[in-house]
């Protein structure tokens, strides 16, 4: 077994069941890996452990402060008694000189006081997703019958901060709002929080209409980018232009997850977020069940490390097949990526978005590579600007 080292775990303790269907969810499919599966409610026995297994392994790799991530589908659906029962547990398992936090992805629909009064007094981080304004965000992000979501969300937004819970908030960038960047960072803005988190959205579906699986460096001539799937040079341009009404305004009072990043990257530090990091493997997905899979995106049969209640999570997470996984991130650019000047910054992006043939022709390339590269191009010396007045 590899010497330990510190992971992330994002936790689906109620496996890819949501209370609402987004058009780009690639999450939400993965009811298909447990045909038998009722309830998907991660039970006692699995959550006992996990919380003292992922305990047990932080301070094993020197980690005191140890972070719980809940995340879905939609965790809420569980109900506040099951997050009750999760602080219980962390709390009765917590060895001296430990520190114990949670945070928790959520659309913010089930929120009410009750929960709000929980999340206040438990510290918990809230992200909550909201794509932009109300005909933007419900472009998308619609309940199963149908039926706009944004209302809703605003409610949940306000329980929050009638409660101050800390939350940040999750954007995704799609087809729908990538032109939008101005209006939809301005907006964004505006909710109370200082802390933005954008994700671009591309998916593929395979030839039986199901969204694709992650890439083996490979064309699939068969597989097709979905229509909500953001075009590489409109989420370049996205970036762009975010980037300059905040660097000309907010500097030091907004933070966008991705400058945030990149300023330190450009200062030579490593990334801190695994997308733009040179090896990845250390953000691992735990279903419901106990599987535990070397990645969120890679939630498929090859990619499962195996079950906590049968190895020990840390055990997996600092094996030779994750350890693999991460280091393939590095050694599978393509050459194009390999010399390019802006590599120190990307490191090839995530691997699930190598979809592309590279301008050589070789298979692997990142979809993105185009977005990242404008963006370098504009904001590159401004960002080594702010790095050196942080320094």
């Amino acid at each position: 077994m590899n010497a330990p080292r510190a992971f992330h775990v994002m936790t689906k303790p109620i496996g890819p069941r949501c209370n609402i269907d987004c058009a780009y969810c690639y999450y939400l499919e993965k009811e298909k890996l447990y045909p038998d599966e009722k309830k998907f409610r991660m039970s006692d026995a699995v959550l006992e452990a996990y919380v003292r297994g992922l305990i047990e392994a932080e301070v094993k790799a020197g980690v005191r402060d140890v972070l719980f991530a809940w995340q879905g589908g939609e965790p809420t659906i569980l109900g506040l008694p099951y997050f009750e029962k999760i602080v219980a547990t962390q709390k009765r398992l917590c060895p001296p000189g430990v520190r114990i936090s949670n945070a928790m992805q959520t659309n913010g629909m089930l929120l009410d006081d009750a929960w709000g009064a929980f999340l206040a007094r438990e510290n918990f981080l809230i992200g909550i997703s909201i794509d932009g304004p109300k005909p933007i965000h419900d472009r998308y992000r619609r309940d199963r019958a149908g039926r706009p979501t944004f209302d809703a969300v605003r409610a949940g937004l306000e329980v929050l901060r009638r409660h101050r819970v800390e939350y940040n908030i999750l954007c995704t960038v799609h087809r729908a709002n990538a032109g939008k960047g101005k209006e939809i960072y301005r907006f964004l803005r505006g909710l109370g929080t200082p802390h933005i988190q954008f994700i671009p959205i591309v998916e593929r579906r395979s030839a039986s209409g199901d969204l694709a699986g992650a890439p083996q460096v490979d064309d699939a001539p068969d597989n097709h980018v979905t229509d909500w799937s953001v075009a590489p040079r409109a989420y370049g341009k996205f970036l762009c232009d975010v980037f300059d009404i905040w660097h000309r305004q907010d500097v030091g009072r907004v933070f966008v997850q991705f400058f945030e990043n990149q300023i330190g990257m450009w200062m030579g530090y490593p990334a801190s977020l695994c997308v733009f990091a040179e090896t990845c493997g250390a953000a691992l997905a735990l279903e419901h069940n106990g599987d535990l899979y070397a990645c969120d995106h890679y939630v498929y049969p090859e990619y499962r490390l195996g079950n906590i209640l049968e190895r020990d999570i840390g055990e997996m997470a600092w094996s030779d097949e994750a350890r693999a996984f991460g280091n393939a991130k590095r050694d599978s650019l393509t050459a194009q990526c390999r010399r390019c000047e802006f590599r120190f910054a990307c490191n090839g992006g995530c691997p699930k978005h190598r979809i592309l043939r590279s301008r050589d022709g070789e298979a692997g390339h990142n979809y993105f590579c185009e977005s990242y590269t404008m963006f370098f191009r504009h904001a590159g010396p401004k960002l080594k600007s702010l790095g050196m007045g942080a320094g």
